[in-house]
């Protein structure tokens, strides 16, 4: 285990490695200043401030810099704000978090047991029903499932906050959690529930399931105690990828919702060109990508004794 874990995280660093190098490479021969915008700036005064902030140098004196940076953990100072990167970036970090994680437990908790009912009433109502759920799901993306429902649930009905993000642990708070979490989590909903049916349906026509069934075990037995273990295989295999896009991937939900988390700062700074601030939010969301596809592999090895790390 101990050398599986030096492999995967030596594997990891020199992935970021190569993101970082080629995000500041394709950001090196961008066009145009991140220094002007859309603003009309007399040439001595860019030229004055391409100085102050080293973008006078040449590609492999700024690539060096910044790699050296980046490994003593100096983000670099944003264009815009004229602050430490790491000081506008990580305070966001918990928000997109916590939102992720709701989302992710959301999405396995409903996503789970609408599999097991499928699978268990294949080709009934349950399962008719469950399927429609999941197209549902997958064909509508969350930059519009988020307005739809912030139009329904919120402006027509008034039952929960169009927007912001909690600042206390009140209820009236706490609801504005829902809508951005049921958002981000639909169509991982969707992909869950039909994973786990199709992998409980494949664990159903085994020779240990026909075996249990032989020796009298009723089918509640036979569901959670033998073929669920199993059956949900195939969803810790999307977990580690889920959890990864839904933490990065709420980027736009974060916006819809105004949810002041890392997203924020990855859309504006792409917007006015920060380039500190969009490296350092790519190298943090790369990282979370790995670490999280770490864990479902060593999940994996600990659910199915037959994987063997090496």
């Amino acid at each position: 285990m101990a050398l599986f874990l030096i492999k995967r995280l030596a594997g990891g660093i020199l992935t970021l490695y190569v993101i970082a190098t080629l995000c500041f490479v394709i950001i090196y021969f961008t066009p145009g200043s991140p220094l002007t915008g859309e603003r009309n700036m007399p040439p001595e005064v860019l030229r004055n401030q391409e100085r102050a902030w080293d973008l006078d140098k040449p590609l492999h004196v700024r690539y060096l810099r910044r790699m050296k940076g980046y490994l003593s953990g100096d983000f670099g100072m944003s264009f815009r704000y004229n602050r430490p990167v790491a000081e506008l970036i990580l305070p966001a970090v918990p928000k997109s978090f916590q939102l992720g994680s709701i989302a992710f437990f959301f999405a396995m908790l409903v996503g789970i047991p609408l599999g097991i009912l499928a699978a268990a009433r294949q080709n009934k109502l349950p399962d008719y029903i469950s399927s429609s759920v999941a197209l549902f799901g997958i064909i509508l993306p969350n930059f519009l499932l988020g307005p739809i429902l912030q139009m329904l649930l919120a402006l027509w009905l008034h039952w929960l906050p169009v927007a912001g993000w909690p600042e206390d642990f009140s209820v009236d708070e706490l609801l504005k959690v829902l809508l951005p979490a049921v958002t981000l989590a639909g169509v991982h909903i969707a992909y869950v529930s039909r994973l786990t049916r199709a992998g409980m349906l494949d664990v159903l026509h085994k020779d240990f399931i026909r075996t249990a069934r032989s020796k009298g075990l009723d089918e509640r037995s036979v569901f959670l105690k033998h073929a669920l273990k199993n059956g949900v295989t195939p969803v810790l295999s999307y977990a580690g990828p889920m959890a990864a896009y839904i933490v990065t991937g709420s980027v736009v939900v974060e916006k819809v919702f105004n949810i002041p988390g890392m997203g924020q700062h990855f859309v504006d700074s792409a917007l006015v060109r920060d380039q500190p601030v969009f490296m350092g939010a790519i190298l943090i969301y790369s990282s979370l990508v790995i670490i999280f596809n770490i864990l479902v592999d060593i999940g994996y090895s600990l659910l199915d004794p037959r994987v063997r790390l090496a």
